[in-house]
């Protein structure tokens, strides 16, 4: 949707992830990302302008990703890496995922029907996302469209997370690539203490995976454990 722009003189200052920066908004250092679709919002963010480059206000409240890099975990992103996004939902987060990879390619992964019309608009207006309206647990039925991706990254509600990060890097994820990967333990199983649920399905993933980093993603989204893993070189 078309959008008023908000112009500062404010300083913008860069992150070690392409296209992220942080800036000064409101007495508090907020993170947006470069806009690739300049005037467009996608869900109703802020839009600014410095310099004569347009960002969009990304909030660590509203998405997970930027909760990761608030909390100073380093995001294995390149501006050319192709991303599979599993559990893209509307598109919010897998938008800002679009800005950080402008000449790469972003394919989200939706199941829902309904969630699936507004994520189809986002990428509508997005030349590097590709909307895929599949079930997570079968790879197989995207295969042709999503080949080979430089990282995996993974928001979904299911109770088994880990069988559906390894399915789909075995057979998506180059030797060497990145799995970025929320788990969230309400939705394995609620009646189990979360720290148990997180040391369960990171049990799973030791085998094909060097961990690289995790952190519970309090006081931003409570009972979140956000994994970065890296795949071995089997």
């Amino acid at each position: 949707m078309p959008a008023k722009l908000v112009k500062t003189h404010m300083p913008i200052h860069t992150t070690h992830i392409p296209n992220v920066f942080s800036i000064e908004e409101g007495g508090n250092t907020r993170l947006v990302t470069k806009n690739l679709t300049p005037n467009i919002q996608v869900y109703g963010e802020k839009l600014i302008t410095v310099d004569g480059i347009e960002y969009r206000l990304w909030s660590h409240h509203r998405s997970k990703l930027a909760g990761m890099i608030e909390k100073g975990m380093n995001i294995p992103f390149k501006e050319d890496s192709r991303v599979l996004y599993l559990g893209a939902a509307s598109g919010t987060t897998a938008s800002h995922v679009s800005d950080i990879v402008a000449k790469g390619r972003v394919f989200a992964v939706e199941f829902s029907a309904r969630t699936m019309r507004d994520l189809i608009a986002v990428c509508s207006q997005r030349s590097n996302m590709v909307p895929i309206f599949a079930d997570a647990r079968q790879p197989g039925s995207y295969k042709a469209i999503a080949g080979s991706v430089d990282v995996v990254y993974q928001d979904v509600a299911q109770p088994n997370q880990a069988e559906i990060a390894l399915v789909n890097a075995r057979e998506f994820l180059k030797p060497g690539g990145y799995l970025i990967m929320v788990i969230k333990a309400r939705s394995v199983d609620s009646t189990v203490n979360p720290k148990m649920v997180y040391e369960q399905e990171l049990d799973k993933l030791v085998e094909e995976f060097n961990l690289l980093d995790k952190k519970v993603l309090r006081p931003y989204h409570p009972d979140h454990l956000a994994v970065i893993a890296q795949r071995k070189q089997l």
